[in-house]
């Protein structure tokens, strides 16, 4: 399924069903390898198809670019990532055929700061997180059709149940999830087969990685995602909800 004509302008929608679309998908899709999904969405979406990245690791930056070379890969930089973060968008630029597009929320840090009071990420880090991250991707998003997640079932309870393709009604999109169905075993073993690109600080500790001020490193055994806004009860930043 292809979508040979669209009549969307400078808008993002147009006429196009998307919802439809995106259900008929994820049935026809569900047991389809991850590069036979990337492909129908490259094949689907055209240059209205994007990807994003939190820099954790480049594998779906591999997978895709494999398929769509040039795509565009959208990075949130919140004004809070590790500086390895940082050097891992730089890297990933330089490595792979692709197009990184640093998204950055309306106000700095310092801004932040003054208009909301300091260290906003630890009164309130829903709302931390809604600014800094979820409302700048909104935006990025908008020119685009459909948008490619890495987020896998077996990450956490809130993603268990996420579809290979879906519709994305918070944005009126596509969402598309081509390693859904993969285990943290598939991840280790594409990295190591492929020799991806990855963060640095997954060496020392980190295997979850977000802003620095809301990440700890995991001790052995601990969900890798304890890591993450530990204290809060908070597992999500709300970009997946």
């Amino acid at each position: 399924m292809t979508l040979t004509q669209t009549t969307a302008g400078p808008g993002r929608k147009g006429t196009l069903d998307l919802r439809q679309v995106a259900e008929s998908a994820a049935e026809f899709l569900e047991e389809a390898p991850a590069t036979e999904i990337i492909r129908w969405a490259a094949a689907t979406f055209g240059d209205r198809l994007c990807l994003t990245s939190s820099m954790s690791d480049a594998l779906l930056i591999d997978l895709v670019s494999r398929v769509k070379p040039g795509i565009e890969v959208l990075f949130v930089d919140t004004g809070y990532h590790f500086a390895e973060t940082i050097g891992t968008r730089d890297a990933v630029q330089a490595v792979y055929p692709v197009n990184v597009v640093t998204v950055t929320p309306s106000r700095t840090v310092e801004e932040q700061d003054r208009d909301l009071g300091p260290r906003l990420y630890g009164r309130d880090p829903d709302l931390c997180c809604h600014l800094r991250k979820v409302v700048p991707l909104n935006r990025a998003l908008e020119p685009y059709l459909a948008w490619i997640s890495g987020i896998r079932r077996d990450e956490s309870p809130t993603r268990a149940n996420v579809k290979v393709v879906e519709w994305d009604a918070k944005r009126g999109m596509v969402k598309i999830n081509p390693i859904a169905r993969w285990t943290q075993r598939d991840v280790d073993e594409y990295i190591a087969e492929r020799g991806v690109l990855i963060n640095p600080l997954h060496y020392d500790g980190y295997l979850s990685i977000g802003c620095a001020p809301c990440t700890r490193r995991v001790a052995p055994g601990e969900d890798p995602r304890s890591g993450r806004w530990a204290g809060f009860g908070k597992v999500e930043c709300g970009i997946h909800l």
